[in-house]
């Protein structure tokens, strides 16, 4: 294999990177990875201006598979978790309200989540446990119908595991392993259905080919609308 190089095409308005690759292979291949980034494997004797002109063609389809895996991106710009600050839990907004005490607790009354610290400045990281906690009963209670009704199709996860993400609503090791991003209890079951049934169908198909979206589809006829959902709820 040659050593990569970095390549650029013009698509509109659009500015597509990529990583140019050439190996021994008799097609050029176009893979569009997670983080969005995306590498170009080509045979050995493909003239650059050949690949560019492939990457042109394949431009809406690349940009298409770019805007899939940002709607998987958490979005929701960073709080400060002051008294009066909104905060949401399964699709609710909810005001913070904080207490100076000597006993350290989070409790969700009416429209509140109430923080009873005594340091105003661990705020954040309780409210954070308290979701962590949430997050793990409720991302269980909602994913346990979807996992027996998968077993049909003879797999199930090895490993259920809810952790803070970065760049990722949710994911699937080639080893069976479902993450979900403690984040995702902000929002509506629906959404979180959405992410745990195309992490399940990961389990079926390791890649988003036809038959992936056929399946996810067929398991969840509405997913595009939760897709979007989760899009404006945690923009």
């Amino acid at each position: 294999m040659k050593i990569a190089s970095e390549q650029k095409v013009q698509f509109g308005s659009k500015e597509i990177v990529f990583e140019l690759f050439y190996e021994a292979r008799k097609s050029l291949g176009i893979t569009v990875h997670p983080d969005r980034s995306v590498t170009v494997r080509a045979p050995l004797d493909t003239p650059v201006a050949r690949v560019l002109e492939v990457i042109r063609k394949r431009s809406p389809w690349i940009l298409k598979q770019q805007s899939y895996f940002l709607s998987f991106e958490p979005l929701t710009p960073a709080r400060k978790y002051l008294s009066g600050e909104t905060h949401l839990y399964l699709g609710r907004q909810y005001r913070l309200k904080i207490f100076d005490a000597t006993q350290e607790k989070v409790t969700l009354k009416g429209g509140f989540i109430e923080v009873h610290t005594r340091n105003r400045s661990k705020t954040k990281e309780l409210v954070w446990e308290w979701y962590k906690k949430h997050a793990e009963l409720k991302f269980r209670e909602i994913a346990a119908p979807w996992i027996l009704r998968f077993k049909r199709y003879g797999v199930e996860p090895s490993q259920f595991v809810v952790k803070q993400m970065d760049m990722r609503w949710g994911s699937c090791t080639p080893k069976g392993k479902i993450i979900l991003n403690t984040e995702l209890i902000k929002a509506p079951k629906g959404c979180i259905e959405y992410v745990i049934v195309h992490e399940l169908c990961h389990l079926v198909h390791h890649n988003h080919s036809a038959a992936f979206f056929e399946l996810q589809t067929k398991e969840m006829a509405d997913w595009v609308k939760w897709k979007e959902r989760l899009e404006r709820v945690l923009a």
